[in-house]
């Protein structure tokens, strides 16, 4: 079993794919241990000697904080903290963000600013372990004070609260803990607060989300590389001098992957009647690259924030300061992912144009995609399908960041709706994938039409590799079955 030591290195996003895809165990390194437990015996030497009250440590949270709390209820305050703020409703969060949230939480709590029990620590490392997932909804945050409903929802198995998934039943997770042999966790000032501020909702989200791109902008590149020259396009847009006197990182790199793509194609070197091509693939790298830049950016804003403490207050034992601040804020990642939204709905957008022009019946393929239009509706309905969903996601890329509803008796007076830019860019990404592959089977398709002359090597290899699960279609038949394999071909093929 591969182990990830969680410890005050970087985690890089590619780090955080192999732990999520090559299913890694976590384990605290000594050092994490040492700081975490470090900074728990100074807060409770700081609580010894400090008359003045200290925020979420001795006193009520948001409105209530000029409210003291006796040391004889600190830990009732904290528990109920958890309690309370478990309002989270909607649809369930699907299971590889909760394991990503629970990653992402024990890296901001193992820097030893938050004041946390090892053990706690070490509880959300067992549930990640052995994928026993708290039961968390989507709905609920408002991406300021962290993200307190759904963050409240993960907390709660350590109190023997909540629900969990194990084994593919959801259970009341005091019955899981007895099965798994762990006692709940008897929760210490300030505890509740370090697990319930922070950013780890939308954070996960957002990585769980940038994985994705990542992986659909490749897929453009190759399914555009298939569609154009099943449209018998042109590959002089392509050239180095075109997109090296623009010099956008992301447009340039797209050219050349796109040659590399269509390199050795029979169909792309014979000579052609028109003169260009439609935007949809004329401007391929111009609209992919851009996308791709934008990726590259929110991936260094998002891994910046997954190696950061993001609880309040923040406990500094060597500089003997507990500030109350607010770096639970989600504004620099609500700002972010409303923008990768908009850059992979682009890439969804430009690829429903690609295959509505593939069946519109020009350059001598058939409306339609089948050999006899009029009785055969063939590829008519999947574009609408495609237009639908790309319809959706214009309306999904409404900026969330935008908006801010005051909250906590006017306490918390701007918050940054982080958690719903999270939930929508992930929306917006699973329509994307239903798009590419719509074009997949679109491109495919108009590719036989073209026989007997080849593509490029890597088209065709694309191409094989694809009619293993989805057939040409000679007459008219049902059709989603075909669209979700395309969609399963793409999150599983290489």
């Amino acid at each position: 079993m591969k182990v990830h030591h969680i410890s005050a290195e970087r985690l890089t996003i590619d780090r955080v794919r192999q732990i999520i895809e090559e299913h890694y165990r976590l384990e605290l390194s000594d050092d994490a241990r040492h700081r975490i437990a470090r900074c728990r015996e100074y807060l409770d030497e700081k609580m010894q000697r400090q008359k003045s009250p200290i925020y979420g440590v001795t006193t009520g949270f948001g409105s209530l904080c000029n409210i003291s709390v006796g040391a004889d209820e600190l830990g009732r305050l904290q528990k109920n903290l958890v309690m309370s703020h478990a309002c989270g409703t909607g649809e369930r969060v699907p299971n590889e963000v909760v394991r990503l949230m629970l990653l992402l939480k024990v890296q901001s709590l193992s820097y030893g600013n938050s004041g946390v029990q090892v053990a706690s620590v070490e509880r959300l490392i067992d549930m990640f372990n052995a994928d026993v997932l708290p039961v968390v909804y989507q709905q609920g945050s408002l991406g300021a004070s962290g993200d307190l409903a759904p963050l409240a929802h993960l907390s709660l198995p350590l109190l023997g609260l909540g629900e969990v998934e194990y084994r593919g039943e959801v259970r009341p997770s005091a019955d899981v803990l007895a099965q798994m042999g762990w006692p709940t966790i008897e929760l210490l000032s300030k505890e509740g607060l370090a697990l319930l501020n922070g950013t780890q909702f939308m954070s996960a989200y957002g990585v769980w989300s940038l994985l994705k791109a990542q992986d659909e902008s490749a897929w453009a590149d190759r399914i555009a590389a298939l569609s154009l020259d099943a449209f018998d396009g042109r590959i002089e847009p392509f050239c180095d001098e075109v997109h090296i006197v623009r010099g956008h990182k992301g447009q340039l790199a797209t050219a050349r992957r796109m040659r590399e793509l269509l390199a050795g194609s029979e169909i792309l070197s014979r000579e052609k009647s028109h003169v260009q091509d439609p935007y949809s693939f004329r401007c391929i790298p111009q609209v992919h690259g851009a996308s791709k830049d934008t990726i590259e950016y929110v991936a260094s804003v998002l891994e910046t924030e997954i190696n950061s403490v993001t609880d309040n207050p923040t406990i500094f034992p060597d500089e003997d300061m507990v500030v109350s601040a607010g770096n639970f804020h989600g504004q620099p990642i609500a700002l972010a992912m409303d923008f990768l939204a908009i850059a992979v709905a682009e890439l969804g957008n430009i690829s429903e144009r690609r295959t509505y022009k593939l069946i519109s019946g020009v350059r001598s393929l058939p409306s339609f995609l089948v050999a006899n239009p009029g009785l055969n509706s063939g590829f008519m309905i999947p574009q609408y399908a495609a237009a639908s969903i790309v319809s959706q996601s214009k309306g999904l890329c409404m900026p969330a960041s935008v908006d801010s509803i005051p909250s906590s008796q006017g306490q918390e007076d701007h918050v940054s709706m982080g958690s719903n830019a999270a939930t929508k860019l992930a929306r917006v990404v699973l329509n994307t994938e239903r798009v590419l592959a719509i074009e997949l089977m679109n491109a495919a398709q108009a590719l036989e039409f073209r026989r007997p002359l080849r593509s490029s090597a890597c088209n065709e290899q694309l191409f094989e590799a694809y009619r293993r699960v989805v057939p040409f279609v000679d007459n008219d038949e049902v059709m989603y079955p075909h669209i979700e394999s395309s969609v399963q071909f793409l999150r599983t093929a290489k």
